[in-house]
């Protein structure tokens, strides 16, 4: 495992020396060291990247030639899945299956950009008609340039590559800083990329704490753009300080998302696509569908079944044969989340769970935790919990399951269950939300956008909304008559 920065196309010691622990949330204990950058580090940074696309051949290469080497990075992920899983694992906390997922989904992203990459040569530029004679015009896309981006902890290689791989595949450079819960794949990136054959200061990797590297990436004068997945207060001073400089901007920020059920869905169908979509990954999800809103005929029987089964989900280590629930990413989130259910207690009815499990106290464990009959102005209704906690309460009409699900200053993600297929398409276009599913919970896709409305961010990302937000467009007129315009010199 790397534990230096990735700066200029090789791996260098911190400017200040200064290493910090990366621990290990199934027992709480250092299992590796990285450096701690800073301010000065972020400026060598992007100083690197500032000089690879203003001189660098990779923004003048043709779309072909970088998706060689895309194409490249993602064979060499996909090499190494296993190993790469496995520091997930011990980084994050994810079970094994979820953390292979992860891997071979983040191949997958390099090789989706890689085939957007190739069709740029032949769509970058798009001829506009014009209503006047002796003009022709057309639009051309170009890579921004510089782009900061800053990622999450919940899925750490993969967050990092919905960012680097579009960016790169426009043509960008890009100074990524990594979060300071899961720096350990992010740095194999360096690796990655070198052994592609992607120039040097194209992509720069600085490990470091949000305030000491985190903040100067975002104020820097040389980033031309900022990408963040993150929390919304985070994002919001993002936002404040890009308006500064009027730098381009994509967030992809909190959620407390939906689930809709009707009566006509089988329970079966129901309680498990409830269950994935909450207790998957920890809960740690940012679409989560923290919030299921459940048809009162349908009420008590879905509550009771989601109890039973909630009950059997086996918790532990991530590398252990059968787990599908391991720990909180920190301390400091296995806190918070235990925090938020000692608030569900006096707000709701705990169903079940809301414990760390027996055996497990050296961890950062959680029982999976179902509130019923929570009433639509409790906290933990409308706050974002970010840990395997579900919220469950009846409705009675179409109407008013709308109503209470749009009823959330967030707007990620949004789930309907019916075998009403004209009811759900009805119920899925009234959601105030950017990610919508039917009869399901929580897959993505790389080729479908990705994003919310309201508080959950600006912008899409994944497919080519995520290739485009790495783009200017310029227009270039010309003027094809070859004679006087006629304002000064008449004919």
């Amino acid at each position: 495992m790397k534990d230096q920065l990735f700066i200029d196309g090789a791996y260098v010691a911190g400017a200040s020396g200064e290493m910090f622990d990366v621990i290990d949330p199934s027992n709480r204990e250092v299992f590796h060291k990285v450096a701690c950058g800073n301010a000065e580090d972020i400026d060598t940074a992007v100083a690197a990247a500032r000089r690879a696309f203003d001189e660098g051949p990779w923004p003048r290469m043709s779309g072909a030639e970088r998706a060689v080497i895309l194409r490249k990075m993602g064979d060499e992920i996909e090499a190494r899945t296993d190993e790469l899983a496995r520091m997930e694992v011990q980084d994050n906390g994810k079970p094994l299956p979820e953390a292979v997922w992860d891997i071979e989904d983040t191949a997958g992203v390099f090789h989706f950009y890689a085939d957007l990459a190739e069709r740029l040569d032949n769509s970058a530029e798009q001829e506009i008609a014009l209503g006047m004679k002796g003009f022709t015009s057309k639009a051309v896309k170009e890579p921004v340039g510089v782009a900061g981006a800053i990622i999450p902890w919940n899925f750490p290689m993969l967050m990092a590559s919905v960012k680097i791989a579009p960016a790169l595949a426009a043509g960008c450079t890009m100074v990524l800083k990594p979060s300071e819960l899961t720096p350990v794949t992010a740095l194999e990136f360096g690796e990655i990329a070198t052994k592609a054959g992607l120039p040097k200061g194209v992509l720069n990797i600085v490990t470091g704490f949000g305030a000491v590297a985190g903040k100067p990436l975002t104020e820097h004068a040389g980033v031309d753009k900022l990408a963040f997945t993150g929390s919304v207060p985070t994002g919001s001073r993002i936002m404040a300080t890009a308006a500064r400089d009027i730098k381009t901007i994509s967030l992809e920020l909190g959620g407390k998302s939906p689930m809709v059920v009707f009566a006509d869905t089988p329970i079966d169908e129901a309680v498990e696509w409830i269950m994935f979509g909450i207790f998957w990954n920890q809960g740690e999800v940012c679409s989560a569908t923290s919030r299921v809103l459940v048809e009162a005929p349908i009420y008590d029987a879905i509550k009771e079944r989601l109890a039973k089964e909630a009950q059997k989900i086996k918790i532990g280590h991530g590398l252990e044969e059968g787990v599908l629930l391991g720990p909180l990413v920190s301390q400091s989130q296995h806190e918070k989340v235990l925090n938020w259910i000692e608030t569900g207690k006096k707000e709701a009815r705990l169903m079940t769970g809301g414990g760390v499990p027996e055996g497990l106290e050296g961890g950062c464990y959680v029982e999976p935790t179902i509130f019923v009959d929570v009433p639509e102005g409790a906290t933990i209704w409308t706050d974002e919990i970010f840990g395997p906690v579900v919220c469950v309460k009846s409705f009675e009409t179409e109407d008013e399951a709308i109503r209470l699900a749009n009823d959330s200053r967030f707007g990620l993600g949004a789930a309907v269950m019916s075998a009403d297929l004209d009811r759900a398409e009805r119920v899925a276009r009234a959601f105030r939300a950017g990610i919508v599913w039917i009869n399901c919970s929580q897959p993505t896709f790389t080729e479908a956008p990705w994003g919310g409305y309201k508080q959950s961010g600006i912008g899409r990302e994944l497919g080519e909304w995520g290739l485009n937000n790495y783009f200017e467009t310029k227009q270039i007129t010309t003027w094809d008559a070859h004679k006087p315009w006629g304002w000064y010199i008449k004919e």
